[in-house]
């Protein structure tokens, strides 16, 4: 493990030294979030690792890493919002890693898939999981876990995926360089969270929104609906227009556009 700290940056309006902890092997970034959680560390704390023996995507998939030249990284906080307002900040992860994304690649290429399903061309090129629990002190602990396909698409996809490499002429940025931009633009969307409200989020994340207009089939467990994505609610559910004119919103699940 190597310990590693960045210039002083403000979280959430306050003046504070991020810690950004190293390591080259680890089960999973945000298992490791969870047990300093549970043992009573606050954050905020990045933890990374050139390589996950058992890293996991949303719905107990497999993530997988590459031989470190990819970004796994998980943000270890605390925060004193409701569940389903936490919740939200998966979008601030997602308009993060885009604005990471639009920093290495053509920005018109960069996009976001709800729920938060950062996209490079249509194509999936990184993953976000969100995990909570009670906090030892009080509030509630946020694990953001975030891996970006940098320079190797995984084998195993169960969807079209790419990475930055496939869309720059030189070589994409090493995980640890990645991690300084993205903890950047994830501290100013957290500002942005904060003291505008979730409407300002979701207004940017409108903008740059894949599919929305177009026919979708949201899988939800035992259940599968089909319709058109007309954008998100108030507080970020997605707003399905069903074939009889109905209006579903879609709180969990995975969407569909085509072949994405």
């Amino acid at each position: 493990m190597i310990p590693w700290r960045r210039p002083l940056l403000r979280f959430w309006d306050r003046p504070i030294t991020p810690r950004i902890e190293v390591f080259a092997e680890i089960d999973s970034t945000n298992a490791e979030a969870r047990r300093r959680a549970e043992a009573g560390e606050s954050g905020p704390l990045w933890l990374t690792a050139e390589r996950q023996t058992a890293g996991r995507g949303r719905r107990g998939r497999a993530w997988e890493t590459g031989q470190g030249a990819n970004l796994a990284a998980t943000l270890l906080m605390v925060t004193r919002r409701p569940p389903a307002e936490a919740a939200q900040i998966s979008f601030v992860a997602a308009l993060a890693v885009a604005d990471l994304a639009a920093s290495f690649v053509p920005a018109s290429l960069v996009s976001l898939k709800w729920p938060n399903d950062p996209m490079i061309a249509g194509r999936k090129a990184s993953g976000i999981l969100i995990e909570s629990g009670p906090a030892p002190a009080g509030g509630l602990w946020l694990a953001v876990g975030i891996g970006v396909n940098l320079a190797e698409a995984p084998l195993a996809a169960e969807r079209p995926a790419t990475t930055f490499s496939a869309h720059m002429a030189g070589p994409p940025p090493r995980p640890l360089a990645a991690l300084q931009r993205l903890s950047e633009a994830f501290v100013s969307w957290l500002d942005v969270w904060d003291r505008v409200g979730f409407s300002a989020v979701a207004d940017a994340w409108t903008q740059r929104a894949h599919g929305l207009g177009q026919a979708c089939e949201a899988r939800l467990g035992r259940e599968t609906l089909s319709g058109i994505a007309e954008g998100l609610d108030s507080d970020g559910a997605l707003k399905l227009r069903l074939s009889d004119g109905s209006l579903r919103l879609v709180t969990a699940g995975d969407v569909f556009f085509g072949e994405s």
